[in-house]
C-alpha cells in the first residue's frame, strides 16, 4: 500500500468472521513486505473469502504491518528523529551529514508518493475491484523484479535528492493494486546502483510516512471504524504484525543474497491466474 485509498468507503463488510480475519491478516503480513503486492493479494483474498472490501479491516491490517516495520527499523527511526531535531537547529546538516542526507532523501521520496497517491485515489478505488487491472499490475511487478537482476552497485553510494525522487515516483505508482510497493522501490533502487542493504533500509523507511499517511487519510472516511470487524479485526491486525515481522526479516536475507528477482517465479503465475479468474467471473 502506498499513499492512496485502500478501498471504497461505500463498500463495507457488516461482519468478518474470525477465520476470515486471521487469513487476511496472514495474507497482509506476508505480502506487505515480500515483493508480491499486498493490495493485490488482499483484493483477491477478499473476493475469494466473500468478505467484500472492508475499509476498516484493511486499515487495521495495514496498521499491524506498519507496527512491524517500526519494530524492525526502530534504531533507524530513532536516529532519523534525532537528526530531524539537529537539522532543525542547523539545516546545513542535511547536505553535509550522511544521516542528514538520508533524512532529506526520505522527504524527497515522500513528496511524489503523496502527490501520485492523491491524484490516483478515486481511480484506484474502482480498479481494486477489477481482477483484470490487478492481474496486469501483477505482471508489472514481475517485470520490475526480473529487471532488478541487472542492477550494478555503485560505490560509494549516496542518497541524492534526484535518486530519492525517482524511488518516490516508483512508490507512488505502487498504489495500483497488484503493483508491489516493495518490488518497485527495491527494484528501482537496485537499478540505480544502491547496495542491497541500503536499498532494503531506504525502501522501508520511506514506507513509514507513506503508509502512515494513507492510514490517517482513510480513518477520516465515514464508516471506516464501523467496518473494522471488531475484535476479529484486531485479531487479524495482530496476526498481520507477527507475519509481517517474520516476512521482513526473511526479505532482508533474500535481498542480501541478491535473489529479489526470483519472486517473479511466484508473481507471474499469480498474474495469469488472476487474469483468468477475472475472465470467468
Amino acid at each position: 500500500m502506498a499513499a492512496a485509498a485502500m478501498t471504497d468507503p461505500a463498500i463495507v463488510t457488516t461482519h468478518v468472521g474470525p477465520i476470515q480475519a486471521v487469513l487476511l491478516g496472514i495474507v497482509q503480513g506476508v505480502t506487505e513486505f515480500l515483493p508480491v503486492s499486498s493490495d493485490g493479494h488482499l483484493a483477491v483474498g477478499q473476493r475469494l473469502l466473500h468478505t467484500g472490501e472492508s475499509l476498516g479491516l484493511t486499515v487495521l491490517l495495514h496498521t499491524g504491518t506498519l507496527f512491524a516495520t517500526a519494530v524492525v527499523f526502530r534504531r533507524d527511526i530513532a536516529a532519523s528523529l534525532r537528526e530531524l531535531v539537529s537539522s532543525a537547529r542547523d539545516p546545513s546538516r542535511l547536505r553535509r551529514d550522511p544521516r542528514g542526507e538520508e533524512l532529506l532523501a526520505i522527504v524527497c521520496a515522500s513528496i511524489p508518493t503523496a502527490v501520485i497517491g492523491l491524484v490516483l485515489k478515486k481511480s484506484v478505488e474502482r480498479w481494486t475491484s477489477s481482477m483484470w487491472v490487478v492481474g496486469v499490475c501483477f505482471l508489472g511487478t514481475a517485470a520490475i523484479l526480473v529487471a532488478s537482476r541487472w542492477g550494478k552497485t555503485r560505490d560509494p553510494w549516496r542518497w541524492t535528492p534526484t535518486r530519492a525522487f525517482i524511488i518516490g515516483v516508483a512508490q507512488g505508482a505502487a498504489v495500483l493494486p497488484g503493483l508491489s510497493r516493495s518490488a518497485m522501490t527495491l527494484g528501482v533502487a537496485l537499478l540505480l546502483g544502491a547496495p542491497s542493504a541500503e536499498a532494503f533500509r531506504f525502501s522501508f523507511l520511506i514506507a513509514i510516512p507513506a503508509v502512515g499517511g494513507a492510514i490517517l487519510l482513510e480513518l477520516g472516511h465515514h464508516g471506516a471504524i464501523a467496518s473494522a470487524g471488531g475484535m476479529n479485526g484486531i485479531a487479524g491486525a495482530a496476526v498481520a504484525f507477527v507475519a509481517g515481522w517474520a516476512a521482513l526479516i526473511a526479505l532482508r536475507g533474500v535481498i542480501s543474497r541478491g535473489r529479489l528477482w526470483q519472486f517473479a517465479f511466484y508473481v507471474t503465475p499469480v498474474a495469469f491466474a488472476t487474469l483468468i479468474y477475472g475472465l470467468f467471473r
